[in-house]
C-alpha cells in the first residue's frame, strides 16, 4: 500500500494529528503507545523537538503499520530527506514552500503545508500537497474556512492547527474541517504518557461527535 493510500485509511479511521513538539526520543514511545490506544493514527514530531530525527526512527519503528509517524516544522528539502531516512513518511510544515511540497510529493510522502489564504491554498494544491494545514487557526475562524471551502476543489482536505480543543471542533467541523492537528492542548512537555492517553482520548470522542 502506497504511503498516500495509508494516510487516507488512517485519516479515515481518525482524522486528528497529534502534535509532540518538544517531546525527547526517550519518552516518544510510551506517548505514542498512549496515542495509539486512544485510536490516533498520526503523529508527528516537530523539528524543533530534542533529537527529532531520532524520536521519529524510534516511533516509527515501534508503531510499524498502526500508525504513520512524521515531522513537522519541515522547512527545507533536506529536511524532508532526513525524516524520509528515519522512516517517516508524514512531512508537515507552518508554511507553503512549493520545493518542500514538491520534494515530499516526488518521494510519495504525505506533504500537509501551512495555509492562511486560498492563494497559499491553491499554490499548495497545485505543487502535490496532500492536505493542507489551515494554520495558524487562531488568526482565522470557521467563516474563514467556510468561504475557502466554497471554492477550493471539493475533494481537498484542510485541517485547522492552532487553538483546537475538545469544545470547540464542532464549529469548525461545520465549516468544513476535515480533522485537526493538536498541540498543547494534547501534548506538552513534562506530560506523562498516561496524561496524554486520557486527552488524545477526549479528542477522539469530541471529534467523533462533532
Amino acid at each position: 500500500m502506497s504511503h498516500l493510500a495509508r494516510f487516507d485509511a488512517a485519516f479515515a479511521a481518525c482524522p486528528l494529528i497529534a502534535i509532540l513538539r518538544g517531546v525527547t526520543p526517550d519518552e516518544v514511545v510510551p506517548i505514542g503507545e498512549a496515542l495509539i490506544g486512544a485510536g490516533f493514527t498520526l503523529i508527528e514530531v516537530p523539528l524543533n523537538s530534542p533529537d527529532p530525527i531520532e524520536s521519529i526512527a524510534r516511533l516509527a519503528t515501534a508503531a510499524g503499520d498502526r500508525a504513520m509517524v512524521g515531522a513537522g516544522t519541515v522547512l527545507c528539502e533536506a529536511d524532508v530527506a532526513a525524516v524520509t531516512g528515519a522512516g517517516g513518511t508524514l512531512i508537515i510544515s507552518p508554511n507553503a514552500n512549493p520545493v518542500v511540497i514538491a520534494a515530499s510529493a516526488s518521494r510519495g510522502l504525505v506533504s500537509l503545508p501551512g495555509i492562511a489564504t486560498p492563494t497559499e491554498a491553491f499554490a499548495a494544491l497545485d505543487a502535490g500537497a496532500t492536505a493542507l494545514k489551515l494554520f495558524p487557526a487562531e488568526a482565522a475562524s470557521p467563516a474563514v474556512l467556510r468561504a475557502m471551502r466554497a471554492v477550493l476543489p471539493q475533494g481537498a482536505r484542510v485541517l485547522p492547527v492552532g487553538g483546537i480543543a475538545p469544545d470547540n471542533m464542532m464549529p469548525w467541523r461545520d465549516a468544513g474541517a476535515a480533522g485537526f492537528g493538536l498541540g498543547s492542548a494534547l501534548y506538552k512537555p513534562g506530560y506523562s504518557a498516561a496524561q496524554v492517553g486520557e486527552r488524545a482520548a477526549a479528542f477522539v470522542k469530541a471529534v467523533a461527535a462533532a
